[in-house]
């Protein structure tokens, strides 16, 4: 399974590092088209809604279309958008743009994880969405490069255009090399639909996500501005030092699913997040050269999060119900921790509290460690 399983990941590395690539170009972004930090935020919020909506009628997509297919849609349909990104002179086109973005990208995801548990037995799972993880870690790590060497070489826009041709290319190849992806998920009925809403475990797993997600993705969009307008970095500065606090995600991701495998899902969760809070907290109160410390440890602790996270939300239902608790669980926690938090932290930047976001959003992610005993035994 894992030569497929890593043609998995490219395709996957490719939606997540589109999406994120802006959180390192945004002070560029800021001065081109004169905006401030909240319609900064703003972005990833119309981004994530496009996510959101696409992520929610994957089940119905997957129920008429093989996972094979939508795969395939999702990075097709990346690669057109992101073409288009040369020739977006106003800040409501790039709405547009990325709100596009969004609804290509959401179309990956449940078919992906879908085919991970196809290829692999349950009890590698942990490992083999580890493997799937390095996409977004790998991602948070060449971002920061890859926007610096876009600066440096060319304008913002036509790099973006180069990842879409990037998504282009895996498409391609996936129409021909793909495996383990050649069925159909559960169309999505009253009966299966009124079976995951009663189950007050898929709420509790909505928010644990979202919490997870607030503590990488939601933090990370924002960090670049928060460094340059807070601390006095130049973007160069803050964008290798976001490069190279995530260089130790990596074999994290790895540890993060051996440790989801051998003790289960909710301890490795409870953990996590108690570690992740005060990391994030000491974002919002350190000063150099301590901060780079924190913004170093961070990102080390929550990334641990989605190897468990995962394994507990496919332990949720059987096989053929698994694409649909992950489209109703991830589109509703995207919007909250990869959306709503950015535009939070960009609203209290304007307000003159960059830091108080961070600590607010710790605060958080500390509480939501004791949701997990609420939880039923079975995902333990």
């Amino acid at each position: 399974a894992l030569p497929h399983l890593l043609l998995l990941t490219a395709l996957f590395f490719t939606t997540f590092l589109a999406r994120i690539i802006l959180a390192p170009l945004l002070p560029t972004i800021e001065a081109e088209l004169a905006i401030g930090h909240r319609s900064a935020g703003n972005l990833f919020f119309i981004l994530s809604t496009g996510y959101f909506l696409s992520l929610l009628s994957t089940s119905y997509l997957a129920g008429r279309f093989q996972h094979r297919t939508l795969i395939i849609a999702s990075s097709i349909g990346l690669g057109i958008v992101l073409f288009t990104v040369p020739w977006i002179t106003t800040i409501a086109g790039l709405r547009t743009i990325v709100f596009l973005l969004g609804l290509s990208a959401g179309l990956y995801l449940p078919s992906g994880i879908s085919a991970v548990t196809h290829l692999t037995r349950p009890s590698h799972w942990g490992r083999a969405l580890a493997i799937h993880e390095l996409a977004p870690n790998l991602a948070f790590i060449l971002a920061p490069v890859a926007a610096e060497l876009v600066l440096y070489y060319t304008t913002w826009r036509l790099g973006l255009a180069i990842i879409g041709s990037g998504a282009l290319l895996l498409g391609l190849l996936y129409t021909t090399h793909g495996r383990g992806t050649d069925f159909h998920g559960q169309m999505p009925d009253r009966q299966a639909a009124q079976h995951l809403v009663r189950q007050p475990s898929l709420w509790l797993l909505i928010v644990l996500f979202s919490l997870g997600i607030s503590s990488t993705l939601g933090t990370y969009t924002m960090l670049p501005l928060y460094l340059v307008n807070s601390h006095g970095l130049d973007h160069g500065s803050a964008n290798t030092l976001l490069a190279v606090s995530r260089l130790a995600t990596l074999p994290m991701a790895f540890a993060g699913g051996w440790v989801a495998d051998r003790f289960g899902p909710l301890p490795t969760i409870r953990v996590v997040f108690i570690l992740t809070g005060l990391a994030t907290i000491a974002l919002g109160l350190m000063e150099a050269p301590w901060l780079q410390g924190a913004v170093f440890c961070q990102p080390l602790l929550a990334v641990c999060f989605f190897p468990a996270g995962f394994s507990a939300l496919s332990a949720l239902n059987p096989p053929r119900y698994r694409n649909i608790s992950v489209s109703l669980t991830i589109p509703a926690a995207f919007l909250i921790g990869g959306g709503g938090v950015p535009l939070a932290i960009g609203w209290l930047g304007d307000a003159g509290l960059f830091p108080h976001a961070f600590i607010l959003t710790g605060m958080l992610i500390i509480l939501g460690s004791g949701l997990t005993v609420l939880l039923p035994p079975g995902h333990r």
